[in-house]
Order: C-alpha cells, then sequence, then structure tokens
C-alpha cells in the first residue's frame, strides 16, 4: 500500500488537488461502508439525546374525540346569534358528557370534550352571562374554538422516524403514545488521540517548549455532544515511527472509530496519515481541505471504521470535528442529520476572508437591542481560548471577500 503522504508533492499540499469540506465529506461517505448500527432498549426516562431506531407509528387518534380550544361555551353553531340556557357543565377528565340540548349551552374548559349535540366553543369573553342564560352576540361557524378529532396524530400514520433525536418534544410524544420503553440506536464508541512531543498531561507543569494537551478534552466534550462515547488512549502518542500505528491499532480494536489531533500535515514528524494508511482498506480517503482553519485534516477508515485526524492546532481541532467530523460521527449514531444550533444575527463589524477557501470565522455574540449582533474574532488556529471566547462562527464559502458590517448572517454555535 502506497504511503499517503507519497500521494502529495513533496514540501507541501498540491492547492488544486485540495477539496472543499462539503467535497471532501462527500468523498468520505462514497468509499466508506458505514457498519450496521446495533439496537438496545431504554427506559423513556434514560431516552434524552438518544436516536430513534424504529419508526414510532400512532397507535389511535389524538384527540379521540372533539375537544376545546378556549374557555367558554359548547353550544350548536346554529343557535347564535341569541341568548341560551346553561344547562350544565363540562369537567375535565369526563368524556361521557351528556347531549346537548337545542337552544341551550354548557360551560366548557380549554381541553373538555364537546358533547354531542354541539359543534362550537363560543369563548367566555365574547359572551354575557346573566344568570342561567348566557348571550352570544354574533354568529358561529362550525367548527370554531374546536380541536377536531384526530387533528394532532391518526391512527396507523407515522409520526415520529428513525433517525430522530429524543428531546423534550419527542419524549413527551412518545409519553402521550403510552412508550415507556424505546428503541434506540447504540452509542458509538470513539477514540480519541493526542500526538505531539510538546504536549503534557493537563496536571502537569509544562517546561519551555510544552503545552498542556487541550484538545482532547476539547474534542472528546464535542463528540459527547454529537452523541457518541469517548475513549481516551492510554497516553499522548510521541513523534516516533510506529507510536501513532500502534495507538490508533489498539484503540480501533475497541472503538467504532477514532480521532486524532496533531501529526496529520505533511511534514516529516506528521504521522498519522501513514500510520491510517498502513493499518487497512480503504485508508486515508482524503487528505487535506481547502478550508481555514483546518487545512491539514484527515479523512480515512480501517475496515468500517472512520478514523478523522485534525490539526494539532486547538482552533482547528475543535472546529473541523464539529464542521467535518459531525456528518461522520452521525452517521455511527443513527441520527439522520446532525447540525449544531443556529442564531440569525447581524454583523457589527467586517468579516473577512480570501476568495477560493472556505472560511469559519469565529464571532461572538451582543445584545443589539432586538436581534443579537454577531462581532469578528481575529482567527488563530494556535489559540486555545478563542473558541470559548467565540459563541459560534461563520461560514463565508469559496467565493466570498468581504462582508460589511450590517450584513445578515447565520451563526453556528460552538459546543
Amino acid at each position: 500500500m502506497q504511503p499517503a503522504k507519497a500521494l502529495l508533492p513533496q514540501g507541501g499540499f498540491d492547492a488544486e488537488r485540495l477539496l472543499a469540506p462539503q467535497q471532501a465529506i462527500a468523498a468520505f461517505f462514497a468509499r466508506f461502508s458505514r457498519p450496521e448500527l446495533t439496537v438496545e432498549t431504554v427506559s423513556l426516562v434514560q431516552a434524552r439525546d438518544r436516536i430513534l431506531a424504529r419508526d414510532v407509528v400512532a397507535d389511535a387518534d389524538y384527540p379521540h374525540a372533539t375537544r376545546s380550544a378556549m374557555d367558554g361555551f359548547a353550544i350548536a353553531a346554529k343557535d347564535a346569534p341569541g341568548t341560551l340556557r346553561i344547562a350544565g357543565e363540562v369537567l375535565m377528565g369526563d368524556g361521557s358528557a351528556a347531549r346537548l340540548e337545542p337552544g341551550t349551552a354548557v360551560r366548557i374548559p380549554t381541553g373538555g370534550f364537546v358533547p354531542a349535540g354541539a359543534d362550537a366553543v363560543v369563548p367566555i369573553e365574547a359572551v354575557s352571562v346573566e344568570g342561567d342564560r348566557v348571550r352570544i352576540g354574533a354568529a358561529v361557524a362550525a367548527g370554531d374554538c374546536t380541536v377536531p378529532v384526530a387533528s394532532d396524530m391518526r391512527a396507523g400514520e407515522p409520526v415520529l422516524l428513525a433517525g430522530r433525536r429524543i428531546g423534550a418534544a419527542v419524549a413527551g410524544t412518545l409519553a402521550t403514545l403510552g412508550i415507556t420503553e424505546v428503541a434506540v440506536f447504540r452509542r458509538p464508541l470513539f477514540g480519541v488521540v493526542s500526538s505531539g512531543d510538546e504536549l503534557v498531561p493537563p496536571d502537569a507543569v509544562p517546561a519551555p517548549g510544552e503545552i498542556r494537551d487541550s484538545n482532547r478534552f476539547a474534542v472528546a466534550a464535542a463528540l459527547q455532544a454529537m452523541g457518541a462515547g469517548v475513549k481516551f488512549a492510554r497516553e499522548i502518542v510521541r513523534d516516533e515511527p510506529g507510536a501513532m500505528r500502534a495507538a490508533l491499532a489498539e484503540l480501533l480494536a475497541e472503538c467504532d472509530g477514532v480521532v486524532v489531533t496533531g501529526g496529520s500535515s505533511v511534514g516529516e514528524r506528521d504521522l498519522t496519515p501513514d500510520a491510517v494508511a498502513e493499518l487497512g482498506e480503504p485508508g486515508v480517503i482524503v487528505h487535506g481541505l481547502r478550508v481555514r482553519p483546518g487545512k491539514p485534516t484527515v479523512l480515512g477508515a480501517v475496515g468500517q471504521k472512520p478514523v478523522i485526524g485534525l490539526p494539532g492546532n486547538p482552533t482547528s481541532a475543535l472546529t473541523i470535528v464539529q464542521t467535518v467530523g459531525a456528518p461522520i460521527v452521525a452517521a455511527l449514531t443513527g441520527a439522520s442529520a446532525w447540525a449544531p444550533p443556529t442564531v440569525a444575527a447581524t454583523l457589527d463589524a467586517p468579516a473577512e476572508s480570501r476568495p477560493g477557501c472556505t472560511w469559519y470565522v469565529p464571532v461572538a455574540l451582543k445584545d443589539g437591542g432586538g436581534a443579537p449582533l454577531a462581532h469578528p474574532l481575529a482567527l488563530r488556529s494556535s489559540s486555545v481560548s478563542l473558541t470559548a471566547r467565540a459563541d459560534g462562527y461563520v461560514v463565508m464559502d469559496e467565493r466570498d471577500d468581504a462582508w460589511p458590517a450590517g450584513t445578515a448572517v447565520t451563526v453556528h454555535r460552538f459546543l
């Protein structure tokens, strides 16, 4: 098998062969064979952020009878306008309300079941009550202020599709359908490797030329936010022949995929591409992106296990794992799609890039007295704190050069 670096001209990346981020993702999936995902059952209480493994179908009509959308009076629409006798009251939880007699009305709360013979509800604020009589001053249409049968869910129809992440709204829907045990995909386990002779553990005091390993924890937190479990390599991988290959082989034997930070460029001590290529097919699929930050990124796989090689610079590593790495992680979680939350904002200062390259520009959000303002921050790949000081990033594509202040933007939030 030809080492990955042999595919590149000596001395650096071939700019003409680099792919844009979306092209790189497409190239990866064209050669990656996703494994069959394992399904397990968890209680609804434990299902938050898990991914549905099977479609959920409504077992009945919801609601099963017409309900009131307002506090007021249930009537026959043909009796309005007019003065009607108040013949009783619908109680919450009572599904056996008596039939409404012509020329009468019954009090009804929001959510109460509309009695037979009634086809509309008049809100309490639209009537006047005098003793046992209610006066309705305007015409009412059949169906007014009611929730029809099966208007929420219809028996037999798919309500939630496999691949949906379980959040608050999905959990509430499952409970409504009487589902307390949920079939979900098993969380994939990703190994996380940090490499570089300059790295020391966070609890060590760095000597001159050394830095604490922050990438391991930043990448792990991002993976967990995307629905994956994490297993750290036993130790920081040194820049020496065979060390990266051994670390990858060990983690690939136990995990569903691996993310590496550092060693992904084209220098003599950047050993990640060769290690991936040596471990098995398809090996390195993409090496180098037309992007900033994150140019020296590796996308590969060993069998059905992806290997994502991230740049060692902290801003680059965290940005790329959340943009380019996210679809790969989502494929192993079973999620039909994954994207960070977004915020609509307006630039309060110009944002600059260079044409021919996708830029992920970090921004800080500020109160704009309405829509938030996004303030572009200077992009420094080596900064550890930049992504913590930023609230997210905006994407400037290859055709962009500069956006003036006042430009409407979509801010993708950092995890």
